[in-house]
């Protein structure tokens, strides 16, 4: 099977050659430039072979359009932190309104997204990382946004739906370059930012608009459901192929992700403890243990997140070994 055929057959939960996997991870050094983050993304993708290939875009890529700035900061998963956020103060609201992402940032990502897919010579699906409406809000924001949307919320819901045209066009462009999908992270789909109230209101309508769009265009459309406490009803029941959260430190277990999604789940790695700091054994067992909880079907073993900078390549290494033994 090619790469593209064993994700495929993993969406359909059907049998595999091999299970397939794959990892992925911030560039900090590399990702200001797109000609840079491209030979970097090509070159660990050469190394590692991952089944489907992300292009992780430097972490304030969504936003530095509007006026955010990254510090010069980088913490251990590779994003730098937000140092200035382009919403203030309550009536910076208005100021945020669509963009075109064919120009700054997110003309810079399209271009990283094309030089990667002219690099390639091998049949592996390219996915490009696309943020939800309501994370790229908060990201704008900081701490202030749970507050302005209770007093301002005219104002905060008209940025958020500027901010999913933007999206929505940004991910079009994606694969008209070339792109087989979109990575959809939703880093607000979680009790420690919002009230499942607060996501259906604000939140879910865009995310389902985006996600809908995708529809027909797009051969692997992953949901990424970041962080812990997370609303997994609300998200697992979103138009996607396939669904990556942190299994290893938030519920649910990959086998009751897997009975709530329709497609594939993406994870059974813990990228912080095991794949950092473990051992070539406790890597192993938690391969091992992932496809027993899903029987490797409709399973692409993955981090639930980037990889720490750190991971070392020998772990990586042991995650592709176990993936092919368990064929």
């Amino acid at each position: 099977m090619t790469r593209r055929e064993r994700i495929e057959a993993a969406l359909a939960r059907k049998p595999t050659d091999r299970t397939p996997f794959a990892v992925w991870r911030h560039f900090p050094e590399d990702d200001p430039n797109p000609r840079a983050l491209a030979r970097a993304t090509l070159a660990f993708q050469a190394r590692f072979g991952s089944d489907f290939l992300k292009v992780t875009f430097a972490g304030g890529y969504a936003v530095a359009d509007w006026g955010c700035v990254e510090a010069d900061r980088v913490e251990p998963d590779g994003h730098r932190p937000c140092a200035r956020h382009a919403v203030a103060a309550r009536g910076d609201w208005k100021k945020i309104r669509a963009l075109d992402p064919r120009e700054g940032e997110y003309g810079r990502a399209l271009e990283a997204v094309g030089r990667v897919l002219d690099g390639l010579r091998d049949d592996v699906p390219v996915v490009a990382t696309v943020f939800s409406p309501l994370s790229l809000a908060r990201k704008l924001s900081g701490e202030r946004l749970n507050e302005d949307l209770r007093e301002r919320p005219g104002d905060v819901e008209a940025a958020i739906a500027a901010i999913a045209e933007t999206e929505e066009r940004f991910a079009a462009l994606c694969l008209d370059r070339g792109a087989a999908g979109i990575f959809y992270s939703i880093q607000a789909g979680s009790r420690r930012h919002h009230t499942v109230e607060e996501y259906l209101r604000v939140g879910e309508p865009h995310d389902r608009r985006i996600l809908e769009s995708l529809r027909g265009r797009s051969a692997l459309t992953i949901l990424h459901a970041h962080g812990a406490d997370l609303h997994f009803d609300r998200l697992s029941a979103l138009p996607a192929g396939a669904v990556n959260w942190e299994d290893r430190a938030t519920p649910p277990s990959l086998a009751e992700g897997l009975a709530m999604v329709p497609g594939a789940v993406i994870g059974g790695l813990d990228q912080w403890k095991t794949l950092r700091q473990g051992s070539p054994a406790a890597v192993r067992a938690e391969v091992e243990d992932a496809i027993a909880q899903t029987g490797g079907r409709g399973l692409i073993l993955g981090p639930g997140c980037v990889l720490p900078l750190d991971v070392p390549d020998a772990n990586i290494d042991l995650v592709a070994a176990a993936a092919a033994g368990a064929g």
